[in-house]
């Protein structure tokens, strides 16, 4: 089974390990919108799938039951059923009997996609999954059911944490989010796109790791070129995509947005009481509710604080293509042709790359840890804020030390001035007086192109790492 997925190595590998089982799997996949859950299935799984059905976006039962009926005669070559089944315990007992008509001992696929969307209200499909899974599926070892969602809470507190007919059913999870640095670059290749580091960097920065983002790059156009492109010509894809993704996603979308809102106006993030001040959602299990839709779609991430467990957490936003909408395409006043590459040297987007490197870090702590040759040794990640400062991440290591990273991006190597010098060393005096640690304290710079060495960083810093070694597995 020949795999053309760029990237997705560990997932790929966990899918083809369902068909090399002696047992039934139930596999769930979920992640937000553009994701790629479709195509790694389909692509993966392109010679063993007998029968495949995508929920329609805000379709009732009865446009359900209808799709169920047509994608079942694609697949069901005898033509059994004339009738579109008036229930979805029916349409499971027509596919158990279409499966039956297959008499191939090789492992099958049934791939069941946005399975949220068909999980209406009072349709009843989530009783006649559990009943398929359950009373047939479960008892025949050449099945693999996948089941896939964009609403990520949906399929977490529905599927991976059913506490009804599919508790601890699932063999299998895959939680898809969008690519590293590493798969990145990998997919621009295959693409035929040639990039420097530093601008599959920038790329990253802008529209993050999105697949389906990603398929929108023109071969032979600079990454400027690409963003106005996307963002700003007038058919731009990328122009209203902020909007369509919370539409896709969630009911009622206002508290999702006015969130996202509240943490993109801040580089340092929240607590959930800021949160709740910031953006008008009030507390209580709707924010709550929120909060994790968010969360497991991979929207925003909390970081725990040093010495606080998970009391005064920071939560902060954690997608590149939100924060780069809300900044420069929602309120920007210029379209067209060239409006971005006029103002992509501007000192407002140089300031933004700066916090935008600080989540692309972030997001790559297993490649910093592997770098700093500390990727066996037992670690806990923590932010800290004090009076007066603030470190976004802390490596907390068993081996006596603790890494405090400062993250800085430029276009050249970056030079440790006289005043930075002082602001470094007020915070890492202050987070050993407020932590009262007694561990080691290394200063890790993390910048583009490397440190030019002066007095400053010969005093201060104790290793230092290039953002190449963010494009590693």
């Amino acid at each position: 089974m020949k795999n053309e997925v760029s990237g997705r190595v560990r997932e790929t590998e966990l899918l083809k390990a369902a068909i090399n089982s002696n047992r039934p799997e139930l596999i769930a996949v979920y992640g937000r919108r553009r994701v790629g859950k479709t195509y790694l299935i389909r692509n993966v799984y392109r010679n063993e799938t007998v029968f495949e059905l995508t929920g329609l976006h805000n379709g009732n039962m009865p446009d359900q039951l209808q799709n169920f009926h047509l994608a079942l005669a694609q697949f069901d070559k005898n033509k059994s059923y004339e009738n579109v089944p008036e229930s979805w315990l029916e349409a499971f007992q027509r596919l158990e009997h279409f499966i039956d008509s297959n008499k191939s001992s090789k492992k099958k696929v049934v791939f069941i996609d946005e399975l949220p969307w068909l999980a209406t209200r009072k349709s009843k499909f989530m009783m006649a999954f559990e009943h398929f899974w359950n009373s047939y599926a479960s008892n025949r070892n050449d099945l693999v059911v996948v089941v896939c969602g964009s609403a990520a809470a949906f399929m977490v507190n529905n599927i991976v944490r059913n506490k009804g007919g599919l508790h601890n059913r699932i063999t299998r999870k895959i939680r898809l989010l969008p690519f590293t640095l590493c798969e990145t670059n990998q997919y621009l290749d295959r693409l035929g796109i040639r990039y420097s580091k530093y601008d599959v960097l920038k790329l990253y920065m802008t529209i993050g790791g999105i697949p389906h983002y990603l398929n929108y790059l023109v071969k032979g156009d600079s990454v400027d070129q690409c963003i106005d492109k996307l963002c700003f010509e007038k058919d731009g894809p990328l122009r209203t995509e902020f909007k369509d993704v919370f539409a896709s996603l969630y009911e009622s979308p206002e508290r999702h947005e006015a969130i996202i809102r509240a943490l993109a106006k801040t580089r340092i993030g929240l607590t959930r009481a800021q949160i709740i001040d910031k953006s008008g959602v009030s507390s209580g299990q709707r924010l709550t509710k929120t909060l994790q839709e968010l969360e497991e779609s991979g929207f925003i991430e909390w970081y725990t604080a040093f010495g606080k467990k998970q009391h005064g957490a920071i939560c902060r936003l954690n997608d590149e293509y939100c924060m780069f909408y809300l900044k420069f395409i929602e309120n920007s006043s210029a379209k067209g042709a060239s409006t971005w590459i006029n103002k992509a040297n501007g000192q407002s987007y140089t300031s933004w790359l700066g916090f935008s490197f600080e989540l692309a870090c972030l997001k790559h702590i297993p490649q910093i840890k592997t770098a700093l040759g500390i990727a066996a040794v037992d670690s806990e990640n923590y932010s800290w804020r004090g009076n007066d400062a603030q470190i976004d991440l802390l490596i907390d290591r068993a081996d006596n030390v603790i890494n405090v990273c400062e993250m800085k991006f430029s276009s050249a190597e970056f030079t440790i001035s006289k005043s930075y010098a002082g602001e470094l060393r007020n915070k890492l005096n202050a987070f050993r007086l407020a932590s009262g640690t007694r561990k080691n304290i290394f200063l890790t710079l993390i910048s583009t192109f490397g440190l030019k060495q002066n007095a400053h960083s010969l005093e201060l810093v104790q290793k230092e790492l290039k953002a190449e070694a963010l494009f590693v597995f």
